[in-house]
């Protein structure tokens, strides 16, 4: 956009509601059109594979629809027609989650819930000292120092945009963060899965760790889903915990600020912990306690899972679609190198946490 502001005519109204809805048409059906061509290479390899025995790569449609999405968004502008629909691919994200409790009795929610929530307080606490003390050692800007720690610990980009408001950083500190958060996420799709392999990870361990370690709920929720269902299953309740937390992390980050004097004072506290809570997981465990109480057959828990999956092939294909290696590049190397750093860092020590809890204890 320019930075001239144009007054519009007195005359000139907003969209109506069925202009909104028609602006987000062409973005929505890319996300799905590209979900359902990464479901059809998906097949059409095992296909090659198994009636001709052509050696087409044999990758999960999750895999097919992230590398089309990057191929897309990093070889053409996209136009701005799809703009406003590809944004919505958090949306279905959190339409997937919702109905993949449906997978959940309550029980089960409780019990691993308790035991990840355990998990989670550690590796908020080790993320937030690392992240500081790697920001002060290679003299990042304070805020920066910040939204990447708070990143790093809850959500990634959702918990750094929860920030900015809160904590008041520049523009350039906001974009930075996103960007380090951004590459590290891509780096988790790749390598996560070959590490999990590598060490015979259970699905249930796996998706624990991947759900502590990797930052963004889309890409920890795509990373589970590489290595299997189960994974992808136990990923999602790993990384709802961890997100539960999101408000509590900004609150005493923007109290903070405030007694510096470099940020609005917080008032009421409550209600900002309200407005920074995700929604998404109230509806989580909603549809877990309606499976857990009987409410659907056993048809209607099937066709749940199936929507969640339906869910989930827009949300993989923006993945994707937002990622451009370009700004990735752009943003200078210390932020990076202190995320990829403290990733590590976090990883291992998270790591170390599932195989002690999970296969020390007989789990897998």
């Amino acid at each position: 956009m320019s930075a001239q502001t144009i007054s519009l005519p007195p005359s000139t109204e907003r969209p109506s509601r069925p202009q909104q809805i028609l602006a987000l048409l062409p973005g929505t059906l890319l996300l799905f059109g590209i979900g359902v061509a990464g479901k059809g290479l998906e097949s059409l390899g095992a296909w090659l594979q198994s009636a001709h025995h052509i050696p087409f790569p044999r990758i999960e449609y999750v895999l097919w629809a992230i590398i089309l999405g990057l191929l897309i968004s990093n070889t053409i502008e996209l136009p701005h027609i799809f703009r406003v629909g590809v944004a919505t691919y958090e949306l279905w994200l959190k339409l997937g989650i919702v109905l993949v409790g449906a997978k959940f009795l309550i029980g089960d929610v409780m019990h691993l819930g308790g035991m990840s929530l355990v998990l989670v307080f550690i590796e908020l606490i080790f993320s937030l000292t690392v992240m500081t003390l790697l920001g002060k050692i290679f003299k990042l800007p304070p805020k920066l120092t910040s939204l990447l720690a708070i990143g790093s610990s809850i959500c990634g980009v959702t918990a750094i945009m929860a920030a900015q408001g809160a904590i008041e950083p520049d523009e350039e500190d906001t974009s930075t963060a996103i960007a380090a958060i951004l590459t590290l996420g891509a780096l988790a799709l790749f390598t996560f899965p070959a590490i999990g392999h590598a060490l015979h990870l259970g699905q249930q361990s796996y998706g624990i760790w991947t759900g502590l370690a990797v930052d963004n709920t889309a890409e920890a929720t795509v990373t589970g889903a590489l290595y299997g269902d189960e994974a992808g299953r136990f990923a999602i309740l790993s990384k709802t915990a961890r997100s539960a937390f999101i408000g509590f992390v900004v609150l005493g980050y923007a109290v903070y600020w405030a007694s510096q004097g470099q940020a609005t004072r917080v008032e009421r506290k409550a209600l900002f912990l309200w407005q920074k809570f995700p929604k998404f997981i109230l509806g989580f465990v909603a549809i877990s306690l309606l499976a857990t109480s009987g409410f659907f057959t056993s048809s209607q828990l099937t066709s749940l899972g199936n929507l969640s999956k339906w869910a989930f092939l827009p949300a993989f294909a923006g993945v994707g679609l937002r990622t451009k290696l370009s700004d990735l590049i752009n943003q200078g190397w210390r932020p990076i190198l202190v995320g990829v750093l403290g990733e590590i860092f976090i990883a291992l020590v998270t790591l170390g946490m599932v195989f002690a809890v999970y296969h020390h204890g007989g789990m897998k």
